[in-house]
């Protein structure tokens, strides 16, 4: 007989449905019942699909040009992805979301886990059902809710949000409710647990969620190490797994592929310069400073006509710097070594290293190249592009044409974070 722990700990997942389409619905309300895919940088594959799209049979992931005819029969919109109207949506989401909970972990751009354990006390299937409304209602996207816990079971329970039942809301906490539906879960659906993971599982015998949460505790741990220990106890409802702070990243990587295949040295620079501007904008954001750099730049491997060839090189720097205008020359340093000419460049980009708090000090001999004046010219170029929009200021190495820039011919409007592309009412 299987025993299960008292509930210390109550969890809600809260998941933004079909967070890209959602955005673009939210400006374009003529979109809604319609089939609407976005697509990858430079608009290769699609990687959002609204419900009507999925019901088409349409796969993620799905190279766009061989559902061309099938998207045109069925009067499918085709959209760029936009990037900056994403991100801003996500963000008045989360704020949105810690009105209700004081404790929540940002787990992807369209998720978070809140606890809830402080409110138990409330009806919390209404309780989330206000918070699904309220999140409606302040930013004009839909969300599900599961109630659960423990994260794991969290997961299980906004999946049955999402697929069976009205409200949008779903409350696994009850241990009869659990067994009905573990019981009725594949294995493979379980968060953790990947493809090779539930095939080997299921040679097992073990198939379903419920098979999987009553083995053997000691079993378990041998054949799946304390990982999988640790999913099962999850499953009984034992919390083995708290919300995450963020750390600020040890690395920042900007990198995208051109929208067409460049062989000017000045064009790859260019396209160097603008991925360094935001890497950049990214390392001020989190308070921290790089160490050094990595510039790469590459040809395109699957393109077995083209010569192939791939470089990049490390920079370290005497002092960690955030400043945007240093950086960029020490990248026009790295590029003049590693460029190569007489090649069609796929892709190029930079990685920030080892970065450290912006409060860390190091003893200089010389005076530091980081100054008060340049701190304060960067969050000066900083909030202007925040209030105005991005590259509203930039340098000039940024160019402005972009030419090898990627296609984003489907593209909407940045409605949020653009002065140009404000929503314009007649």
């Amino acid at each position: 007989m299987v025993t299960y722990e008292s509930q210390s700990r109550i969890f809600s997942l809260v998941d933004c449905n079909n967070f890209y389409c959602s955005c673009e619905r939210v400006f374009n309300p003529a979109l809604e019942k319609k089939p609407v895919a976005v697509l990858s940088n430079n608009d290769g594959c699609i990687v959002a699909r609204s419900n009507e799209l999925k019901s088409l049979g349409i796969p993620m992931g799905a190279p766009v040009h061989q559902y061309e005819k099938m998207l045109e029969k069925k009067n499918a919109v085709i959209l760029s992805s936009n990037y900056q109207l994403y991100g801003d949506m996500s963000h008045r989401v989360m704020e949105t979301l810690k009105q209700f909970s004081p404790a929540m972990e940002i787990y992807s751009i369209d998720e978070a886990f809140l606890r809830l354990d402080s409110f138990r006390q409330k009806d919390l299937e209404a309780y989330a059902i206000q918070m699904k409304q309220t999140v409606k209602q302040w930013t004009g996207i839909p969300v599900s809710i599961g109630i659960a816990p423990t994260k794991t079971l969290a997961k299980v329970a906004n999946h049955m949000a999402k697929k069976h039942t009205q409200s949008g809301v779903f409350d696994l906490r009850r241990r009869a409710t659990q067994e009905e539906v573990l019981a009725n879960f594949h294995v493979g659906d379980l968060w953790g647990i990947g493809r090779r993971l539930a095939t080997r599982l299921e040679e097992m015998g073990i198939n379903t969620a419920l098979k999987l949460r009553d083995v053997d505790i000691l079993w378990m741990r041998k054949h799946f190490t304390v990982v999988g220990e640790r999913l099962v106890r999850e499953l009984r409802g034992t919390s083995c797994l708290d919300l995450e702070e963020v750390m600020p990243k040890k690395n920042i990587t900007s990198s995208k592929s051109f929208g067409r295949l460049v062989e000017d040295k000045e064009e790859v620079m260019e396209a160097i310069a603008n991925y360094t501007a935001r890497a950049c904008h990214k390392l001020r954001l989190q308070k921290s400073k790089a160490q050094g750099i990595y510039i790469f730049l590459r040809t395109n491997p699957f393109r077995k006509q083209d010569v192939q060839y791939n470089n990049g090189m490390t920079f370290g720097f005497p002092e960690p710097s955030d400043d945007t205008a240093y950086i960029i020359r020490m990248a026009r340093k790295c590029l003049e070594q590693i460029f190569s000419k007489g090649y069609k460049y796929h892709k190029a980009g930079i990685i920030l290293l080892d970065l450290v708090p912006v409060t860390f000090k190091q003893l200089e001999l010389f005076d530091s190249m980081d100054t008060p004046e340049r701190s304060r010219l960067m969050q000066t170029i900083d909030k202007m592009n925040t209030v105005m929009g991005r590259d509203t200021m930039r340098f000039g190495s940024q160019g402005i044409s972009h030419p090898w820039a990627r296609r984003c011919e489907h593209r909407t409007p940045r409605y949020t974070t653009s002065w140009e592309e404000l929503v314009k009412v007649t």
